[in-house]
């Protein structure tokens, strides 16, 4: 892997560039995603075909490919937020240029789908990103997501702590990696395979049954990405992960039942995920677990003023 490096940060007023890598994208919420961007002082552009739509993707490859490394490559664009997930960027990635990503050093927005991107940036490119919020939503994050955001954008979020439920007792710090179970998983035997070594592993997702949760965080053991590998790990929404009628175990007795067993220092219901509380975190930056106050500290900010190595 290439030596690490944080992307640059940005200030009010630059300018985000939105990308649609994965499903494709609903006018309206893109259109009140952008205004309220441009409601926290950002200077947005798309690019016209953004909402094109070939099946479950927005557009072929070829398109969704050119769109993130026109971004990339505009020298007026200071930072790339991903639209939405679905499914797809895994396709894109063949037609991606890892050394151009690394030199424009951009930070990455996205979360869901968008996971893929950040293994992949973590792996094959060496450069951090952050996970968080997208406009699938429209505008209709929290106001404190939406602080968080910017606060990763600026470089102001060291010291910020997302706090959740302490699970498993213990202390931990390391970079953090993850993203959606599932997404992880997929990674796995690809060049961007998720690399838990000292790592706090951050996991999320959304309509997964719970035997299906139990079946990937099982394989993620067996695969040796848990125990002896990662340091600790948190939990956050898992949304739609169940039926709330049936008398199986839910997601998140699941996930007490599979974490317990190991003994890594664990907090659940942190605030990033599928909802409206979809807050930031640095992907690779440096954090501290705390099983026993349910706390997650950012120990380092999400981008840097330059591009230095960390």
């Amino acid at each position: 892997m290439a030596e690490w490096i944080r992307p640059r940060s940005i200030s009010p007023g630059s300018t985000i560039g939105l990308a649609a890598p994965a499903g494709p994208v609903d006018r309206d919420r893109l259109d009140a995603g952008e205004s309220a961007l441009a409601e926290r002082g950002f200077d947005v552009v798309r690019g016209e075909d953004i909402t094109a739509r070939e099946g479950y993707l927005a557009g072929d490859d070829d398109r969704r490919a050119r769109e993130f490394m026109d971004l990339v490559r505009d020298p007026a664009v200071d930072a790339i937020l991903c639209v939405r997930g679905g499914y797809g960027c895994q396709r894109i990635i063949p037609r991606l240029d890892a050394d151009e990503v690394r030199r424009a050093a951009k930070p990455l927005v996205g979360y869901s789908d968008v996971t893929t991107l950040l293994l992949w940036q973590a792996r094959s490119v060496g450069l951090g990103g952050i996970h968080g919020p997208m406009l699938e939503r429209g505008g209709g994050l929290d106001s404190v997501a939406w602080d968080a955001l910017c606060q990763a954008l600026y470089g102001d979020d060291e010291g910020r702590v997302l706090t959740g439920r302490g699970e498993i007792a213990g202390l931990a710090e390391g970079r953090l990696c993850g993203g959606s179970l599932s997404m992880v998983v997929a990674s796995l035997g690809t060049p961007w395979e998720v690399d838990t070594r000292g790592a706090i592993l951050l996991l999320e997702d959304v309509q997964e049954a719970p035997y299906r949760i139990d079946r990937m965080l099982h394989q993620l053991e067996a695969a040796g990405k848990l125990s002896g590998s990662a340091r600790g790990v948190g939990v956050g929404a898992l949304t739609g992960c169940g039926n709330p009628d049936s008398d199986d175990p839910s997601a998140e007795d699941v996930v007490r039942e599979v974490l317990g067993s190991l003994g890594l220092p664990t907090v659940s219901d942190l605030p990033f995920g599928h909802i409206a509380e979809n807050h930031s975190w640095p992907y690779g930056g440096r954090a501290r677990l705390d099983g026993n106050s349910g706390e997650i500290t950012l120990l380092e900010a999400s981008t840097d003023s330059l591009e230095g190595t960390r």
